[in-house]
């Protein structure tokens, strides 16, 4: 059951899945209006979300005609969507409410242009409209979803596949125990149980998390910066904490911790100039880019990347990628495989050429080397997954630092091998051994096959010393964990990287 949903989520992008999501909630709260589960106007519910996506999209597209930015449309709907599930629903009639619904949509939409410094997102749009309209109109966001109870098991199941996809339950996680912390700080004993029995049925917190916390652009880069601002949240929404008499609604909490992420943790979003590109392998194609800027990033670390996409298919027009260059290295090197039926997007930049550009957000994740130059590590890649630990091997040997690393790269065909310059260099240079696994055609120096518990103890002896780095499509990284963890290896040695592997 698990590697079914990992192989669905492997082939879906982050907002396609968030989409997704929110329809599915919209459609289920729609069918019940009608059968009579729900005190709503299915017509209302209906009206309202035609009036959201409509404005949505259209302050859209003259926002990124004004600022000369790439249309995503898919971000457009995701916004819409939270409004109309944050708004209470409007009808034809109530030209009060449809002012505000316009109004909330429209200035979600403005915050990621007008509100937006060096490139970067400072507020989560739907959250920044909605506080906007509570202050300008004083017409507050309802959170009416939270008051559906028949919806709670459509908003648990899609935020838990979100949290799979976005791999972000450590955030979730700290969120809501320092909700539950605060609420048991400042609520009598005698109140403990209703008070936890609203927070969980009755109030968007599941919602809150699964949806709006987990947004990244407005989240902290670094992983213990985002548990900082998890934590944070779940403080100031609970129901008894305030400040100077000021209680926090969710959207108003989520403003703060963002405008607070923002001066913490400044950066920006990057302009991206190819230079050149060059062929990989075979169907590995390397995109160097020259940056308008310094980019500080650590070997392992993935961006953004923002294309603009004359008519982007259902997977969007931004994609996260691994960085394939060292931070030693003066351009960005970006490996990506383009398959025969490929994306839009990848499509795209398959025609890019010199001149061309693209804009990625600030290096995000902790797939990196440990501090420890002692610890013995083993990288297993599989595919286009060796990009990661080609950046880690060429930062090293730039900096001529040896460390005990051992190899293991799967691939289906000798052709299928990437950087074997940069791998041979580690070897040659540091003494970093590479085995290749070739599942087709093994040739000389070659171990046919696929990394198994028999190649691995037979590879890797001393695995029970080792941390384990996997880097791969999905189905490859939740098999090598099963493998490791019957090996005896601790789930705590085992860091897989983010790894998306949209087509």
């Amino acid at each position: 059951m698990i590697a079914t949903i990992d192989r669905y989520l492997d082939h879906v992008t982050s907002y396609r899945l968030v989409l997704l999501y929110l329809a599915a909630l919209l459609g289920a709260a729609f069918v019940f209006a009608v059968l009579g589960w729900l005190p709503m106007d299915p017509a209302a519910l209906a009206f309202s979300s035609v009036i959201a996506v409509g404005a949505s999209w259209l302050a859209n597209r003259v926002f990124a005609a004004a600022f000369e930015v790439p249309v995503n449309t898919e971000s457009v709907y995701i916004t819409a969507l939270i409004v109309v599930l944050i708004f209470t629903p409007v009808g034809s009639n109530d030209l009060e409410g449809m002012g505000a619904l316009v109004f909330a949509s429209v200035w979600a939409v403005a915050s990621k242009f007008v509100f937006a410094l060096g490139r970067r997102h400072i507020f989560n749009p739907a959250a920044f409209g909605a506080v906007v309209t509570a202050l300008l109109l004083d017409h507050p966001a309802s959170w009416w979803i939270a008051g559906a109870p028949l919806l709670l098991p459509v908003v648990i199941v899609g935020g838990l596949l979100t949290l799979r996809k976005l791999e972000r339950f450590d955030l979730v996680a700290t969120f809501l125990l320092a909700h539950i912390g605060a609420i048991a700080l400042t609520t009598q004993a005698g109140d403990l149980g209703f008070a936890f029995d609203q927070a969980f049925t009755a109030s968007p917190i599941l919602f809150f998390a699964f949806v709006m916390l987990t947004e990244p652009l407005t989240a902290p880069p670094v992983r213990w910066g985002r548990l900082v601002y998890a934590a944070a949240a779940g403080v100031l929404m609970a129901p008894e904490v305030n400040i100077g008499g000021l209680y926090f609604a969710p959207e108003l909490a989520l403003v703060v911790v963002n405008l607070a992420a923002f001066a913490l943790w400044p950066r920006r979003r990057t302009v991206l100039t190819l230079e050149r590109a060059e062929k990989a392998a075979a169907g590995i194609y390397d995109f160097i880019f020259r940056p308008d800027a310094p980019l500080a990033f650590e070997p392992g670390q993935y961006l953004e990347w923002t294309l603009p996409v004359d008519r982007p298919d259902s997977r969007g027009n931004r994609r996260y990628f691994t960085l394939a260059s060292a931070p030693t290295e003066p351009e960005l090197r970006l490996g990506v495989k383009i398959p025969a039926q490929a994306s839009a997007f990848k499509r795209a930049l398959a025609l890019m050429r010199p001149g061309d550009e693209i804009l990625a957000s600030p290096p995000a994740g902790a797939f990196t080397l440990p501090r420890n130059p002692d610890a013995k590590l083993t990288f297993l890649a599989a595919g286009i997954g060796i990009t990661p630990f080609r950046s880690m091997l060429q930062d090293l040997i730039d900096r001529r630092q040896r460390r005990p690393i051992s190899v293991l790269y799967a691939v289906q065909r000798p052709a299928d091998i990437a950087y074997g310059e940069v791998l041979d260099a580690a070897a040659t240079e540091l003494g970093i051994p590479t085995v290749y696994v070739v599942e087709q055609g093994a040739g000389a120096g070659q171990v046919p096959g696929i990394i198994d518990e028999r190649l691995l103890r037979r590879t890797v002896p001393d695995f029970r010393e080792r941390t384990f780095y996997v880097s791969g499509p999905q189905a490859m990284v939740e098999a090598v964990r099963v493998t490791l963890r019957r090996m005896g290896v601790s789930p705590s040695r085992v860091r897989t990287d983010f790894f998306p592997g949209f087509a």
